[in-house]
């Protein structure tokens, strides 16, 4: 992959793919396609059809997908499943077709099961049950997984498969409806302090504990993956992780700290937790020559003047929602 690539960056306005795009555009990266959702629906096959064949991109990152916290995968579980499956194996299918020469497609940490040992390695895919609150986006970023796997195998494609952590950073999703742990979070406790809240309601017991990347630390690790490494090498996945975790609890705290809201954190009991402890197993990517940056500390508070330029700021929405 070289400057002079026409690279297609799927999902760009997402907190992932808009931070690969910020780093191939700082590494002089010029040749990049992307498009809206308005522009091309992912879900349309015959649409993604007819792009790859008028767009013939060369490179791929695949980082588009139906994502959520708690809250939405339980709800929407059917979404999840249909709409990721269809979004992957879409755009994998057609980089095929087209000829791409590389493609790299984003997992997530919830492909490993809920009881695997800690901290997760790669090989603990598919070693036992998953985490019933996000099964049906697991299940979906495990038929990604594997549909690249089996098209290395059959047609000898050029498809890597990573697993990046729990992430955050600047373009992050701060609608209560929809946001992971961080995102909301940030919303909620800044609410409260605008509001003059006395305290702020945080799902579950506040015990288990995550590990949080940077999306900026992450996109540096795909780029570099894209531009030095093969799937024959890489073999099926990655993890992408920071290599420390923190407790639900602590990461509210560290927020309040960020915000400066002096308020009480009040955890409710009776939401549910979702795995007891997330933490990956990221050597195989330390080895590559990649490690991440980005404190959680000054992430946090990169991600807050973020939020306070976003139009959730200029909404607020007070009524209880999960963290």
């Amino acid at each position: 992959m070289d400057q002079d690539s026409r690279i297609y960056v799927a999902g760009h306005r997402g907190l992932a793919g808009s931070a690969i795009v910020r780093t191939l555009r700082a590494r002089g990266y010029a040749r990049l396609i992307t498009r809206t959702h308005a522009e091309l629906d992912l879900t349309d096959q015959a649409a993604v059809r007819e792009f790859f064949a008028a767009k013939r991109p060369e490179y791929v990152f695949l980082a588009a997908a139906r994502v959520g916290g708690i809250l939405a995968n339980s709800t929407y579980p059917g979404e999840f499943i249909w709409v990721n499956l269809a979004i992957q194996t879409n755009v994998i299918h057609e980089a095929w077709r087209s000829g791409v020469k590389k493609l790299l497609f984003l997992g997530s940490s919830c492909i490993y099961p809920k009881h695997a040992p800690q901290p997760l390695r790669e090989s603990h895919l598919l070693s036992g049950p998953l985490e019933p609150t996000n099964e049906a986006y697991a299940v979906a970023k495990i038929a990604g997984i594997k549909m690249c796997a089996a098209y290395n195998r059959e047609y000898g494609t050029n498809f890597i498969c990573v697993q990046p952590t729990n992430m955050y950073g600047p373009g992050d999703n701060y609608d209560l409806d929809g946001a992971h742990a961080i995102a909301a979070l940030i919303r909620k406790v800044h609410e409260a302090k605008a509001g003059h809240n006395s305290h702020v309601v945080v799902w579950g017991t506040g015990t288990p504990r995550r590990e949080f990347l940077y999306s900026d630390d992450m996109a540096e690790a795909c780029v570099l993956l894209m531009q030095r490494h093969q799937a024959s090498e890489i073999g099926e996945l990655v993890n992408i992780g920071y290599g420390d975790d923190v407790t639900i609890r602590g990461l509210a705290e560290a927020i309040a700290r960020v915000v400066r809201f002096e308020g009480d954190l009040r955890f409710d009991t009776t939401k549910p937790d979702g795995t007891p402890r997330k933490l990956l197993d990221s050597s195989r990517m330390h080895g590559y020559g990649w490690h991440a940056r980005t404190t959680l500390d000054r992430g946090l508070s990169l991600a807050y003047t973020d939020f306070l330029g976003s139009r959730w700021a200029r909404s607020p929405r007070t009524e209880a929602q999960p963290a």
